[in-house]
C-alpha cells in the first residue's frame, strides 16, 4: 500500500524563478526557462495568479537589462538569495544591501567580453580612419562636387590606453597588438603578470596616449573618471572611446571639448542619459555614436543564455557559480 501511495505523489514542483526587468525588455531564452522553472513577471499578460503570494518565497531573482536591484526591491522578496546579472556591469545593483543580506550575485562574467572588446575597437577606428564620416560624404552626393575630403588617421602605431584591464580591456588590447600599438593601462591596482606600462593616475595615462579606451566598471570611485583634466591631457588629436558606462565620462566637458576642437574625435557606444544623447554631438563628423549595443550579437546571447541556464541549476543543485561577484 506504501508503494502504492508513493506512486500517485504529485511530483515536485518546479523552483520558482523571479523576473526584474522593465516592461521593454524581453527575455530572448524566457520559453525554455519556463520549461524548467516557474517564472514569474510581474509585467507578464496575463500576470500570474499567484504571483503576490508565491514571489515572496523565490529564491532566485533573475535581472534582466539595467534594472536597478535597490533595498527596496528586496524587501518586497524577502526569499530572495542569488542575483542573477545579465550584464557586465553591475552598478545597477546595490550591493551593500546584498552584502547584509547574505545574498549571492552573477554577472555576466566574459560573456560580452570578445563582442564589446571588437565594438571598441571598431569605434576607434571608425573615428580615426571617419569611417562613418566618409559613407555620409558619399550618400550626401558631395563627392562629385568636392574634390577634397578630411584626411583621416593611421591606426597602426598608435600609443593606445586602456581605462580598465579586466575581461574586455585585455582582450581591447590585444586587438590594438595586431595592429602595431603600444598599450599603456590604468586600473584598480597594477596587474602582477601584466607588462603594458601601468599609470595609477589616469591624467598621466591620458597624457601619453593617442587613443582612450574606457571599459572599466562603473562605481562611486570611477564616476566621471575621465574629467576635464583627463581629456585636456588626451590633447588635440586624442580620441577617446567609451564601451563602459555613460557616467564614466563627464559628459558635458566632453561635448564642450569637442565642439571647441580640443579633442581629437570620439566614439561612444554609452551615454549618461540614455537614450538622450547631446544635440550638439549629432553634428559632429569626428564622433562616432552607437545606441548601447556593443554587447549584442547572436553569439552573445547564446552565451548569456549558456551561463544563465548553467548557473541556475548549479544554484539549485548546490554547486558552485560561475562569474559570481565578491562581496569586496
Amino acid at each position: 500500500m506504501a508503494a502504492a501511495a508513493n506512486q500517485h505523489q504529485s511530483p515536485e514542483p518546479p523552483p520558482l524563478l523571479l523576473l526584474h526587468r522593465f516592461p521593454s525588455f524581453s527575455l530572448p531564452f524566457l520559453p525554455f526557462l519556463q520549461t524548467k522553472y516557474t517564472v514569474l513577471d510581474p509585467h507578464a499578460d496575463p500576470p500570474h495568479p499567484s504571483f503576490p503570494n508565491l514571489s515572496k518565497s523565490a529564491r532566485v531573482m533573475l535581472c534582466f537589462g539595467p534594472k536597478p536591484v535597490t533595498s527596496e526591491d528586496l524587501d518586497r522578496y524577502p526569499s530572495v538569495e542569488y542575483v542573477v546579472g545579465t550584464s557586465a556591469g553591475i552598478n545597477n545593483f546595490d550591493l551593500a544591501a546584498f552584502r547584509r543580506r547574505g545574498i549571492r550575485v552573477t554577472s555576466a562574467g566574459d560573456a560580452f567580453s570578445d563582442d564589446v572588446a571588437d565594438y571598441a575597437l571598431g569605434l576607434a577606428i571608425d573615428v580615426l580612419r571617419r569611417v562613418s564620416a566618409a559613407d555620409r560624404f558619399v550618400r550626401a552626393g558631395s563627392w562629385p562636387v568636392q574634390n577634397e575630403y578630411t584626411l583621416g588617421s593611421k591606426v597602426s602605431g598608435k600609443r593606445v590606453g586602456i581605462v580598465g584591464l579586466g575581461s574586455i580591456g585585455s582582450r581591447v588590447a590585444k586587438r590594438f597588438e595586431a595592429f602595431g600599438c603600444s598599450i599603456a593601462y590604468n586600473s584598480r591596482k597594477q596587474k602582477p603578470h601584466v607588462l603594458y606600462p601601468y599609470y595609477a593616475n589616469v591624467k598621466d595615462l591620458a597624457s601619453n596616449v593617442d587613443v582612450l579606451i574606457v571599459c572599466c566598471a562603473l562605481t562611486n570611485e570611477t564616476q566621471r573618471i575621465i574629467n576635464k583634466d583627463v581629456m585636456t591631457a588626451l590633447g588635440k588629436t586624442g580620441v577617446i572611446v567609451n564601451v563602459g558606462r555613460g557616467a564614466l565620462i563627464d559628459e558635458k566637458e566632453l561635448v564642450e571639448l569637442l565642439v571647441r576642437g580640443e579633442i581629437g574625435g570620439a566614439g561612444l557606444d554609452v551615454f549618461e542619459n540614455e537614450p538622450h544623447v547631446p544635440q550638439p554631438l549629432l553634428t559632429l563628423d569626428n564622433v562616432v555614436l552607437s545606441p548601447h549595443k556593443a554587447v549584442l550579437t547572436p553569439d552573445s546571447f547564446a552565451a548569456i543564455e549558456e551561463l544563465v541556464c548553467s548557473n541556475l541549476e548549479a544554484f539549485f543543485s548546490n554547486q558552485p557559480l560561475r562569474a559570481e561577484v565578491a562581496h569586496d
